[in-house]
């Protein structure tokens, strides 16, 4: 059989499973018997039979029957009976003698236990068993008077007999000194608890629930453990952390020990009559309207944002409200869920299995409220289906585009003094209803800017009930159930918790003789517990100071800042030296601007990136301590503005650190009271900081130390503090010790909270200064400081005066500042160097009543211990086993992975290589081929050089003989000239030719003689000289040129040379060659036609010179 709690007292099976039918032995002619364990002889079986038979006499007697403590002997089984009955033994019993019967019937004792309880009212009463009703209608209970408590031990095996035989005799031999008197209160059926009295003053000490209790055992008869029985129940909510005890108890009377056993046995089967009427009142409206069903569902909507990486984040939600960005993709998602048990206690329903969500038909938005369904936007749907870690949710994700034109108004950034609705729909198609259902929410957004940043915010999701109110109307051809959707309700907006897997473990291993008495006279047997504001007891007129009281000013004088402005830069730089000044600065207080960076500064953890890191981790493991850290912050500095919301950004903040220091500290765990001291640091700095200065204070400063191995150090404190009192305040300690206060009175919450749960905030800020500045030391001198600036009121006051004083007037005394600053001047001036000859006179004390200690309550006290740490250590070693388990996994799966990654590198590696061998041999024959046209450009340009310098010859030879030519031909035009006057002159001269020859006197166009063709012929070759010297000139221009773009598109080739393939080189060298070609071409054909030109003026000259001398020979 597992061992673990039940959740329901019908699920109990350790008691019913001790009493079952066995088999006669092979060859024996037996009926079947009853086997009770260890419940003795037959004659004690016999006993126990007759007693039943009594008691259902009894019952079918009584008018009511309302008292039922027999085992149940009905065959009948009830439909809401989760656990067989009791076969019926079909056996016939002798009756009791007169003697045993006379005893029982002697039982009846007076006592009324009602005067001290005010909720049972007596009915019937005899010495050692009373049956009483219960006022609240839970049903009847037995209560068996004239019990001795023996105690209680851990136990590993709850359902083990021989383990609980051995605890027994145990205790049963160590309590005779220690045992209590105290009485026992049994109910009648499965839904009660067992209670336990205090027989001299009925007052209840405890009580359990029936489905706690595992095993019920008696002891041995014919032993000294006969008078005894035991029973073991089971603390914790999962098997992990549950812890089993064993608690022992003797009767009196031998006999009243079975009564005890059948009591309980009838108390494990029985179902209460008052659920067993509603059950059948239920069911008969069931029948009345089995056509009608109701279905209640739990819709919560997230809505998330991409980010500048691809992801979806979800968005913050402030109150009413979510806070969105403007023109950022989006993603909607929707989870449909069964309401909680507790909330569908009141609606008819039918299965859940007959009626769940097969798909989601669309997904819809629009902006505003009270759409109408032809205005609704829809979706594209992302993704739909079944939660993986909760198969009975559904959940639907949509993408958003808000740039849509249709989304304008979510889009556009929201006004302070407007509010903006929106409409988020579902069509859900669900196994059995024909149309699909529709479910709406809305709710109100706000938008801002894109690059907004949030800081603080809640990520809880909005979560609406909806009511689906169905018909059935027929069944379908494969007979299943058709419904018709009568009603869709939105029945507004559910609060609901984070799934906590909390369990409160009560350690009752330590539950002694003496821890009872302590219980029984309501005084607390170790240390008072932590008050909080929230839970305090009220009854004085003055009411007590809230905690997160006070205005704290940011003013500071200009000279103080500056001394801090000369020493911050110093210390940052060098943090973990302390610069001089620092010290005396601190214990003056830290102006409040400086005060978060200065406390992370005291506390060494500046830029603590790894702890930052591990607090993001923390945050998102599941806690135990949950439902705890949610009670007590709201508890937590209600008078504060940033932590009264409840669920707003400071609770969220302070329960995501309490969570995660409770995860990161596992021995310790949640300390109630943490709360406190994390918010007053949370007020200065982000989560991340925070929590690291939390952790330093814990461990290096030793405040954790308080809360392990019971107290053990928090009272070696309370003892220092005593005895620095004791010195420095005589009459002060002597005053309380006559009035009867003790130390943890009003001390445990200063060590504790270190002054963070009752005082105002200026006093908690100064002090936090001084505590991170000295460490515990200051916890002492604050507390002397305290007791003498209040020593006249003290000493005036009795008990109840002081611990009012404690509570209600000391806190209010320093909401003055002036008042806090004498008090930490007071404080600081303090001596407390004897703390460690105090710390020693107290170690050599518990040495010393250890020594007179018996040695097996020691062992038992250390064995008790030694098993809760091996419990902690195995659970320890599980988690550790797992995530060893766990990143061998991901270790070997990374492994691979970058194996893989690896082969793919070096095949690229390898071919890259490759690549790169081919291209230093591209280069290197790409460089060849560079060097090769380079040299033949250059014998190009240098037979360009050389043609050039032949066809500047060549003009300049041209030049010269036209030069030559000129001159000759002026001179001759001279010669004729001169001629021409002289044969003139002759004729002039001649009386007889002057006559004749008058008319020719003039010129010589006008004698008669025409210019002769030679003449002609060599002015037309003139101006053909010209033009040919006029054009070589221009193609000595157009070589000079076509000589510069050789020369530019040589450095243009070697420039792009190394990305040239060899196809492009010769194409260049065939456009060189071409160019080259008609450069060779154009030159060759200018001085052939200057020497044709020379040649043919040389011949037309002589021609000239031969007529001209022919001509002067005939005149």
């Amino acid at each position: 059989m597992e061992e673990c709690s039940s959740l329901r007292s019908s699920d109990s099976a350790g008691t019913s499973e001790e009493y079952e039918i066995v088999e006669s032995l092979a060859g024996q002619d037996s009926e079947p018997q009853l086997n009770i364990a260890n419940n003795g002889s037959m004659d004690d079986l016999q006993h126990e039979l007759t007693e039943v038979m009594k008691e259902k006499a009894q019952d079918s007697s009584s008018p009511n029957g309302s008292l039922d403590t027999s085992a149940n002997s009905s065959t009948k089984k009830d439909d809401d009976t989760p656990c067989d009955a009791l076969p019926i033994l079909d056996t016939q019993t002798s009756t009791l003698s007169e003697d045993l019967c006379s005893n029982s019937e002697n039982l009846i004792d007076n006592r009324n236990l009602g005067e001290n309880n005010p909720s049972f009212s007596q009915t019937a009463s005899d010495d050692d068993m009373e049956r009483v009703q219960a006022e609240d209608g839970s049903g009847d209970y037995t209560i068996f008077n004239r019990v001795t408590y023996l105690g209680a031990a851990s136990i590993n095996a709850p359902r083990s007999e021989a383990e609980i035989q051995r605890n027994m005799a145990i205790l049963n031999d160590q309590a005779q000194e220690q045992a209590l008197e105290v009485s026992v209160s049994v109910p009648s059926n499965s839904e009660g608890y067992v209670i336990i009295y205090d027989a001299t003053t009925s007052s209840e000490m405890t009580r359990f629930k029936i489905h706690r209790i595992l095993f019920c055992a008696r002891g041995k008869v014919d032993t000294s453990e006969a008078r005894c029985f035991a029973f073991t129940s089971s603390h914790g909510d999962t098997h992990e952390t549950a812890i089993f005890q064993c608690h022992v108890f003797r009767c009196q009377i031998p006999e009243a020990v079975a009564r005890v056993l059948i009591t309980f046995a009838a108390a494990f089967r029985r179902i209460p009559k008052s659920k067993m009427i509603k059950k059948e009142e239920e069911h008969h409206q069931t029948r009345q309207h089995h056509s009608e069903y109701e279905h209640l569902f739990d819709i919560s909507l997230e809505i998330k944002e991409e980010d500048s990486k691809g992801n979806f984040n979800v968005v913050p939600r402030d109150k009413e409200f979510f806070k969105l960005r403007s023109n950022i993709e989006k993603q909607l998602i929707l989870t449909v869920s069964p309401a909680p048990p507790s909330t569908q206690a009141n609606a008819i329903h039918a299965s859940l299995e007959d009626l769940c969500v097969q798909r989601c038909f669309g997904l819809l938005v629009a902006p505003g409220r009270r759409v109408k369904h032809a205005d609704m936007n829809l979706l594209e749907m992302v993704s739909m289906g079944s939660n993986a870690n909760d198969k009975r949710s559904y959940v639907i994700s949509g993408h958003w585009d808000p740039t849509d034109p249709v989304f304008t108004e979510l889009n556009q950034e929201t006004q302070r003094d407007k509010r903006v609705f929106m409409t988020v729909a579902i069509d859900l198609v669900m196994r059995g209803i024909q149309e699909p259902v529709r479910f709406v929410i809305e709710t109100k957004v706000r938008v801002y800017p894109q690059n907004e940043r949030f800081w603080y915010f809640s990520k809880k999701p909005l979560v609406h009930l909806f009511s689906l109110k169905l018909k059935q109307v027929e069944h379908s051809p494969q007979g299943d159930q058709q419904y018709v959707v009568t009603s869709v309700d939105n029945m507004g907006e559910v609060e609901r918790w984070r799934p906590s897997a909390m369990s409160l473990s009560l350690n009752l291993s330590s539950l002694t003789s003496s821890t009872l008495s302590s219980l029984s006279t309501g005084r607390s047997p170790s240390i008072a517990s932590i008050e909080t504001p929230g839970c305090e007891e009220d009854s004085d007129d003055d009411e007590p100071l809230l905690s997160g009281s006070g205005e704290v000013s940011k003013d500071c004088p200009q000279g103080e800042l500056d001394m801090w402005r000369q020493v911050l830069p110093k210390w940052q730089d060098a943090r973990v030296q302390l610069p001089k000044g620092v010290s005396g600065l601190v214990k003056r207080g830290i102006p409040e601007a400086l005060r978060g960076e200065v406390w992370q500064l005291l506390a060494g953890c500046c830029d603590d990136i790894d702890m930052m890191e591990t607090y993001r981790v923390l945050i998102t493991k599941d806690c135990p301590s949950e439902q705890v850290i949610l009670r007590d912050i709201n508890r937590t500095f209600p008078a504060h503005d940033y932590f009264k919301e409840a669920g707003g950004v400071g609770q969220d903040s302070l329960y995501k650190i309490s969570k995660a220091y409770a995860v990161y500290d596992e021995e310790v765990g949640y300390c109630q009271g943490l709360s406190f001291l994390a918010a007053a640091l949370l007020l200065h700095m982000p989560e991340e900081q925070t929590f690291c200065v939390l952790g330093k204070i814990m461990f290096e400063y030793g405040l954790r130390d308080l809360f392990k191995d019971g107290f053990e150090i928090l009272h070696m404190r309370f003892y220092q503090l005593g005895k620095l009192m004791e010195e420095q305040l005589p009459d002060v300690w002597q005053h309380f010790q006559e009035q009867g206060v003790e130390i943890h009175m009003f001390a445990s919450q200063w060590f504790l909270t270190l002054y963070t749960a009752k005082f105002p905030l200026f006093m908690v800020f100064h002090y936090l200064d001084l505590f991170l500045l000295t460490g515990i030391d200051s916890v002492f001198q604050v507390a002397l400081a305290l007791l003498q600036m209040s020593k006249k009121e003290l000493l005036s006051s009795d008990f109840e005066g002081i611990l009012k004083y404690f509570r209600v007037s000391l806190p209010k005394k320093y909401r003055n500042e002036d008042t806090a600053r004498q008090l930490f001047k007071l404080a600081t001036s303090i001596k407390v160097k004897k703390l460690k000859k105090y710390e020693k006179e107290y170690l050599a004390m518990k040495e010393q009543e250890a020594m007179q200690e018996d040695p097996v309550v020691r062992l038992e006290r250390e064995n008790r211990r030694l098993l809760e740490d091996n419990m902690r250590l195995e659970r320890e070693n599980d988690d550790l086993a797992h995530e060893l388990v766990t990143s061998k996994i991901n270790m070997r799966y990374s492994m691979d992975k970058l194996e893989d990654k690896c082969d793919s590198l070096n095949k690229e590696v390898t071919n890259v290589n490759s690549m790169l061998r081919d291209a230093e041999e591209e280069k290197k024959r790409l460089l060849m081929e560079a060097n090769q046209v380079k040299e033949m450009l250059k014998r190009e340009v240098e037979k360009g050089d050389v043609e050039s310098q032949r066809n500047g010859a060549i003009i300049a030879d041209y030049k010269k003989i036209c030069s030559q030519l000129s001159e000759r031909l002026d001179k001759e035009q001279a010669a004729n000239v001169k001629t021409i006057n002289m044969y003139k002159a002759k004729v002039s001269a001649c009386e007889k030719c002057s006559g004749i020859l008058s008319p020719v006197t003039g010129p010589p166009g006008e004698l008669g003689v025409e210019e002769s063709p030679v003449v002609t012929k060599l002015h037309q070759q003139i101006r053909e000289l010209e033009l040919e010297l006029a054009q070589t000139k221009l193609a000595l221009v157009e070589s000079e040129c076509k000589n510069q773009d050789l020369t530019h598109q040589l450095s243009t080739a070697v420039t792009e040379l190394q990305a040239t393939k060899n196809t492009w080189f010769q194409k260049t060298l065939t456009s060189f060659s071409s160019l080259k070609e008609r450069t060779a071409s154009t030159s060759s054909n200018n001085p052939s036609g200057v020497t044709s030109t020379s040649s043919n003026i040389t011949v037309s000259a002589l021609q000239r010179q031969q007529s001209r001398d022919s001509n002067s020979e005939k005149a």
